[in-house]
C-alpha cells in the first residue's frame, strides 16, 4: 500500500534532516564510520549506540576516564551523557578490543567528544594508545584551571589505579581461589569470555557468582564449559 502524501513528505524531511546533520561529521579515515542514536552511557569512556538494528559498544579512543568507584567517575559519567544521551552520533573507528567494544572517535556535528571531555577536566589522555599529542596540551589546560576532576589535588590516573587493584587491592569477590586464576566472565550481550593471567583487561575484569560468571584451572575446562577466548 502506498504511503498517503502527507506521510510521504514528513518522512523526506526527516531524512532529509538526518542528512543534513550527518553531513557536518567529519569523514572517518581509513576505516567505515558508525553512525547511531546513543542509547546507554556506561561511564565516562564507554557508551552503546544503535545503527540499522545492531546495537555497539563503543569504548572512546585515546581518553581514560575514572574507574567505577573511583573519585570523578560519576562526574565524568554524566558530562558524556549529557552530551550525546539519545542523540545521533558519528563514531570513526580504530579498532575492536578484546570485549568486543569499538574502539574510536565519536563525534556529535562538529564537535570531537572524546577531546571534549578531557578539555573539561573529565577524562586523561590516554598515553598507551595516544596518537594525537594535541590531548596532552588540553589535558594540561585542564589541569592549570582547576577543571573537572583537576579540581581534587593529586587526582589519581585510570591506569594508577588499575595498577592497584593488580597490587591485590581488589574486592574480596574477585581473588582467585587457589590455583584457579582463569576468569569465566559473562558480557552484557550474554556473551562467556575466559581471561587468563596477562589477557587485556583481565585485571579489570570482575568475577560475579550470582550471575554465573566462575573461576577455572585451564582454558581447556573453560572451553568445554562453554567460555570462549577474547576476540
Amino acid at each position: 500500500m502506498r504511503s498517503p502524501p502527507r506521510r510521504r513528505l514528513a518522512g523526506r524531511v526527516l531524512a532529509l534532516a538526518l542528512l543534513a546533520v550527518l553531513g557536518r561529521f567529519p569523514a572517518a579515515a581509513g576505516e567505515a564510520p558508525l553512525i547511531g542514536r546513543v542509547q546507554h552511557v556506561a561511564d565516562g569512556d564507554t557508551l552503546t549506540i544503535k545503527t540499522d538494528g545492531a546495537r555497539y559498544r563503543i569504548r572512546l579512543h585515546e581518553i581514560d576516564a575514572p574507574e567505577h568507584r573511583q573519585p570523578g567517575s560519576r562526574e565524568a559519567r554524566a558530562a558524556l551523557a549529557g552530551k550525546v544521551e539519545g542523540k545521533y552520533v558519528r563514531v570513526e573507528v580504530e579498532t575492536v578490543d578484546d570485549y568486543g567494544r569499538t574502539v574510536g572517535k565519536v563525534w556529535l556535528g562538529n564537535r570531537d567528544i572524546n577531546r571534549e571531555l578531557v578539555r573539561e577536566g573529565h577524562a586523561w589522555a590516554y598515553r598507551r594508545y595516544l596518537q594525537d599529542d594535541s590531548l596532552l596540551a588540553d589535558e594540561r589546560a585542564a589541569r592549570q584551571a582547576g577543571r573537572g576532576l583537576w579540581a581534587a589535588p593529586d587526582p589519581v590516573p585510570p591506569w594508577q589505579w588499575r595498577q592497584t587493584a593488580r597490587a591485590g587491592k581488589r574486592p574480596k569477590g574477585d581473588v582467585a581461589p587457589g590455583r584457579c586464576a582463569i576468569k569465566g566472565n559473562i558480557n552484557r550481550r550474554g556473551d562467556r569470555i575466559y581471561h587468563r593471567p596477562g589477557d587485556p583487561n583481565y585485571d579489570e575484569t570482575r568475577i560475579d557468582m550470582a550471575r554465573g560468571e566462575r573461576w577455572f584451572c585451564s582454558a581447556a575446562e573453560a572451553e568445554r564449559a562453554g567460555w570462549r577466548r577474547p576476540r
